[in-house]
């Protein structure tokens, strides 16, 4: 009777295992040709010498050797990409907190300006590309025309090499409404009761902010970081649509180099090893924040 029972346990626990995988083959067959697969010849690839219209051809480490030592658009795009990110993403953490704190307040109508804020968000990132390119027209922008009313001459935002990444920095500003919504769940999570108590000590705003909202939140700031440095080492889609990468390469990003050596030139096999060169740098980033993490993240109960 026991062996029976045993047996049949494992029958029904070999039937659920497999129900379980059943349910799961979707997902499972959508990772193994649609991700697992592309990245296992993305990387074969970068060892050869391929172009689409013939068979690759196997270089070894000669796309690597290249990279680094013979292609200056690759350290270039290195310098646009990193100063991309060091600027736009403190700055769209610091406004992202900032925007947050002002509409975490019970009045009338927050609602309404919760959702003003955050509807740039779904917008396409074609459309506000499109939308900032007339903003920055140096000519009749809306910018410049308004700089112009209080006697201020603009500069050429885009089609100056010193102002170009600046300016795309300051539109990606535009988006901060997602992170914002991720720091106004945060700010309502922590607790009254810390508020109150320093309320009672004699603490102020300011006190207030950096010893109780700040530190509560670091968990919050820690996962938009992350978030952060990923996004902005892909900057591409705004140096396509409305820079070209110019003027003269101050724009021109490791994700439109990579696009460039793929699809204009055709060298898939060189575009293969650009872009594990740059999981590479991205996941070397994320180990370095998650490694510093414990000095500054705060996470309740801990």
């Amino acid at each position: 009777m026991g062996r029976n029972q045993k047996g049949q346990g494992r029958r029904m626990k070999r039937r659920e295992n497999l129900m379980g995988y059943l349910f799961a083959s979707p997902w499972l067959m959508g990772f193994f040709i649609f991700t697992l697969y592309p990245m296992c010849s993305s990387l074969y690839y970068s060892f050869t010498n391929y172009n689409t219209l013939k068979a690759p051809k196997w270089i070894g480490l000669r796309n690597y050797q290249i990279m680094f030592t013979s292609d200056p658009l690759f350290w270039k795009s290195i310098w646009n990409t990193v100063y991309y990110a060091v600027l736009s993403v403190p700055l769209g953490i610091a406004m992202g907190v900032l925007i947050a704190l002002l509409l975490n307040r019970k009045v009338r109508g927050m609602r309404f300006f919760r959702t003003i804020f955050y509807l740039p968000t779904v917008v396409s990132s074609v459309a506000v590309s499109l939308l900032w390119m007339w903003i920055l027209e140096p000519n009749f922008g809306l910018l410049n025309t308004f700089l112009g009313r209080i006697g201020i001459i603009g500069p050429g935002w885009l089609t100056d090499p010193a102002w170009s990444k600046n300016s795309l920095i300051l539109m990606s500003l535009w988006s901060v409404g997602g992170g914002m919504l991720i720091y106004l769940a945060a700010l309502q999570d922590v607790p009254e009761s810390l508020y109150e108590a320093a309320t009672i000590d004699g603490a102020g705003a300011f006190k207030k902010f950096f010893k109780i909202t700040l530190p509560m939140i670091t968990p919050t700031l820690f996962y938009n970081l992350i978030t952060g440095v990923i996004g902005g080492l892909q900057v591409f889609s705004q140096a396509f649509i409305m820079t070209n990468g110019g003027p003269s390469y101050s724009t021109y990003f490791y994700g439109y180099h990579l696009y460039n050596k793929a699809f204009s030139e055709y060298q898939m096999g060189y575009a293969s090893a650009l872009a594990w060169v740059l999981l590479v740098m991205t996941l070397l980033l994320s180990l370095i924040i998650f490694k510093t993490s414990d000095k500054w993240v705060y996470y309740e109960g801990k």
